[in-house]
């Protein structure tokens, strides 16, 4: 699966952009956005809060940053052939069996983007892209029903909203690098979800 890299761009001695970025995300999702001053993240990076700004210009820079890292990993599944030839149940599992690899593989990342409360323009517009992506496994969930592969008696709303709240808690619970391999993870999410989902022959 293609990756987005998370962008690199030099500064100050010690540090560069990605460095700052995977530091101040875990400032983040530790003490929320919000809390997080710029004096925060300079105590976290061990830098004056004027060298910070050698990497990024802002605050509000580094949360986008941080969201269209997420946001482009799962965006990017859907460009994927996988996700745009062949039955709709096939490209639904495609989809969603990626959507947990992108979650493991950028888990700090998209753990920040499923705890936006939309207080800034950053925010509303990433939760704005998260909306049209899973209205895009909506349409995936309806195409799969129109063909006879999945219950009928469901809404496709409730669907998505049951298998994104199953996927989305992996951010709660998950240790990458345990014996649960990313590959076992997305395996046992798709049988629960598709035991469930699939018409009754």
């Amino acid at each position: 699966m293609p990756t987005t890299a998370v962008p690199h761009k030099r500064g100050r001695p010690g540090y560069d952009q990605q460095s700052v970025l995977l530091i101040a995300v875990d400032v983040f999702n530790r003490h929320g956005y919000d809390a997080t001053s710029m004096g925060i993240l300079a105590e976290n990076l061990g830098i004056s809060k004027s060298a910070i700004y050698h990497h990024v210009p802002s605050k509000g820079d580094l949360l986008k940053l941080a969201l269209d890292h997420a946001l482009g990993g799962l965006e990017a599944i859907l460009e994927q052939p996988g996700a745009q030839s062949g039955a709709a149940d096939a490209r639904l599992e495609y989809v969603l069996r990626q959507t947990v690899a992108v979650l493991v593989e950028r888990l700090p990342f998209v753990t920040l983007l499923l705890r936006l409360r939309g207080n800034t323009d950053i925010e509303r517009d990433a939760l704005e892209r998260r909306r049209t992506f899973d209205h895009e496994v909506a349409a995936l969930i309806s195409a799969a029903r129109d063909e006879g592969s999945l219950r009928q008696d469901i809404d496709p709303r409730t669907v998505t909203r049951l298998l994104f709240g199953t996927i989305n808690s992996i951010v709660e619970w998950y240790k990458p690098g345990g014996a649960l391999t990313p590959e076992k993870l997305a395996d046992d999410v798709i049988t629960i979800a598709f035991d469930g989902l699939h018409a009754q022959r």
